[in-house]
């Protein structure tokens, strides 16, 4: 049993410190997280920062993917290791049940950045973006005790939208570093040969093509994504909305800029951030312009082919028993899917004469 009182050794501040120096947009949408759900967030964001930075600065990546497994067999021993990270991990795991093969597929993800696995497709991109952040997605879910099959899906694909927002924006420092994550078959298919241009990085209009058309794929996930923000519970919407429209947003700010992600990087600018924040709110306080039974029709009820097996992960480890608090928000959550309903109802014989 991990001890969830706080201490002076309390390892959260230092994961707050983690994440601030990190994702500067996810640590935004986080601050918007209720209370019982932002620790967890920070747990799990900081053992994933400290998992990818081991990676990234190891002189033998697999050397340190091992010793990764070994923390993870400790944290789920129940015997963490003094690492900040490690013991909010714990935390998380125990109290939230996080399924371990979520954690094991992030670390396939690193595993294939450490060996620069290529990829030919969209298909295979998705593959590669269902490990690194798909699982970031459906660990959220986890801790929002939002597991079943739909919503898991939903948090999945915008794990993948916020990654290949992540590829399209960083083209230029990811070749810096020897990297390309832009699928081949779409730039050979502009003209570009995958190589030649990875040995010497430009900007022209048959790359800005290929990042338009990255950044479209990430808008019809986030389109899905939006389908499921509905699904949790309320006071987690803002955070999640928030982390949506910011992470969509850097898309806009890259095409304002003439989609040239070589030679310099789209940044939403703070006040831009707010405002963004602010309509997620909103958007948590008032019903959704068309009828959440039309947005899930719209969605599909299949995740994409990528996050399968993510979603079965999540989906199998439901916990046993519930408390009379989450017991009561499942009520209020159930009432308020009957008046979503209903007003869809009301909204149809409004519209059809």
């Amino acid at each position: 049993m991990v001890n969830d009182e706080r201490s002076p050794h309390d390892p959260l501040p230092e994961c707050t410190r983690l994440m601030a120096g990190g994702s500067k947009s996810f640590f935004a949408a986080s601050r918007v997280l209720p209370a019982r759900v932002r620790s967890p967030a920070v747990a799990l964001y900081a053992f994933c920062r400290v998992a990818d930075d081991a990676i990234d600065t190891s002189a033998d990546p697999h050397a340190a993917l091992g010793e990764l497994a070994q923390r993870l067999d400790a944290i789920y021993d129940g015997r963490a290791r003094a690492h900040a990270a490690d013991r909010a991990l714990a935390r998380v795991v125990a109290t939230h049940r996080v399924p371990r093969g979520l954690l094991e597929a992030l670390f396939e993800g690193f595993a294939w950045d450490a060996e620069g696995r290529r990829y030919e497709t969209i298909d295979e991109l998705h593959d590669y973006a269902a490990r690194v952040a798909g699982t970031v997605g459906a660990m959220m879910a986890v801790v929002m005790e939002a597991r079943d099959r739909r919503t898991l899906a939903r948090a999945c694909e915008l794990g993948l939208a916020m990654q290949l927002t992540n590829i399209a924006r960083d083209v230029g420092e990811d070749a810096r570093h020897g990297r390309l994550y832009l699928p081949r078959a779409w730039l050979r298919e502009a003209g570009i040969d995958p190589e030649a241009w990875l040995a010497a990085p430009r900007f022209d209009a048959a790359l800005a093509r290929v990042v338009q058309r990255l950044l479209e794929e990430a808008d019809r996930l986030y389109r899905r994504a939006e389908c499921g923000v509905a699904a949790l519970p309320r006071d987690c919407r803002p955070a999640i909305q928030a982390a949506r429209l910011v992470y969509a947003e850097i898309g806009r700010a890259l095409e304002r800029q003439g989609l040239d992600s070589v030679n310099r990087r789209a940044v939403v600018h703070t006040r831009r951030k707010l405002v963004l924040m602010a309509r997620a709110s909103v958007a948590a306080v008032f019903a959704p312009g068309h009828p959440i039974d039309l947005l899930e029709a719209e969605c599909g009820p299949e995740p994409e082919r990528a996050v399968r097996f993510l979603v079965d992960a999540a989906a199998a480890n439901e916990l046993p028993g519930r408390t009379f608090y989450q017991r009561t928000l499942r009520v209020l959550e159930l009432f308020e899917r009957v008046e979503l309903r209903q007003r869809g109802l009301a909204w149809t014989h409004r519209a059809v004469p």
